[in-house]
């Protein structure tokens, strides 16, 4: 399992919101949420309801696709990652890690009626003007 860059595992942890796409039946989706990020799993681990759309969607369909973006109108500091993965609802020791990751990040979250769910990673493209105008790193799961 090759690991992640680190200028992409300091611009996940850099950031707190994702855009999360999913598709049902051919209709696409999407939902913005807060995560947290478990490194050495490759997994962004955020809280949603099960009768959301999003929620509802994947459990139809696993595989998704997501960004996390810096929001900038200078051209020239432009980042940004686009991924792929399968979702999922955590148990045993992935549900742990996950929960401690998620509030110690979010501890209001510890207040809220909610599950959490965790994106195994299969794909990111680092997208970062800041090393050269469309500069992108990409990785991709080889096992």
């Amino acid at each position: 399992m090759t690991a992640l860059d680190k200028k992409i595992v300091a611009f996940i942890k850099k950031h707190h919101v994702l855009t999360l796409a999913t598709s049902n039946n051919n209709n696409p989706y999407c939902a913005n949420c807060f995560y947290s990020f478990l490194e050495e799993e490759k997994m962004l681990v955020f809280t949603s309801n099960t009768d959301t759309k999003h929620i509802k969607d994947i459990l139809l369909q696993d595989n998704v696709a997501g960004s996390i973006v810096l929001e900038t109108i200078v051209v020239g500091k432009i980042q940004g990652i686009q991924f792929a993965g399968k979702i999922f609802e955590p148990h045993d020791e992935i549900l742990k890690k996950a929960k401690r990751s998620y509030l110690k990040r979010f501890p209001f979250a510890i207040l809220m009626n909610t599950k959490l769910w965790v994106i195994k990673l299969s794909f990111v493209k680092l997208t970062d003007n800041r090393l050269g105008f469309g500069k992108k790193l990409i990785w991709e799961e080889n096992d």
